[in-house]
């Protein structure tokens, strides 16, 4: 008989960027935000709703080891191209129940483009490590 289940430990995951593993990175989200569209027909009294499409953010910290990020910005700065990503996360938590029934979870984000502010430089006189924020939009999931 079982008496502890084992749910998918957030610490077991790679995550990469253009089919590259990021090693420096600490943490990685990807989200699918559902756009509803909520309202009420007449006779009834609740509300009813449907997805009317979507958005895929996410968001990744790394610990600065590096110049990735400022490669993509000289990049983008020489060619005026805006940079798409392939960002994938893969939960792969042998201990779980998750991965003993179907393996890997993994997530492929496509069309990633970065969005909001790309930190350069970080200087703190009570500081330990760089930490990069990156917030992306994604096109879709595969």
């Amino acid at each position: 008989m079982e008496y502890n289940k084992s749910p998918i430990s957030l610490k077991e995951g790679k995550v990469f960027i253009d089919g590259i593993e990021c090693l420096d990175c600490v943490s990685c989200t990807i989200q699918f935000t559902p756009d509803v569209w909520t309202g009420k027909t007449l006779g009834e009294k609740t509300n009813s709703s449907r997805w009317t499409g979507y958005s895929i953010t996410g968001n990744i910290t790394r610990r600065r080891s590096t110049p990735w990020l400022a490669d993509t910005i000289a990049k983008y700065k020489q060619t005026g191209k805006t940079p798409e990503l392939t960002i994938q996360g893969i939960m792969n938590d042998k201990g779980s129940d998750y991965y003993a029934d179907n393996g890997n979870y993994t997530v492929t984000a496509v069309g990633c483009v970065l969005t909001g502010a790309l930190p350069l430089t970080a200087l703190d006189s009570n500081g330990d490590v760089v930490d990069d924020n990156i917030a992306f939009n994604a096109k879709d999931i595969v």
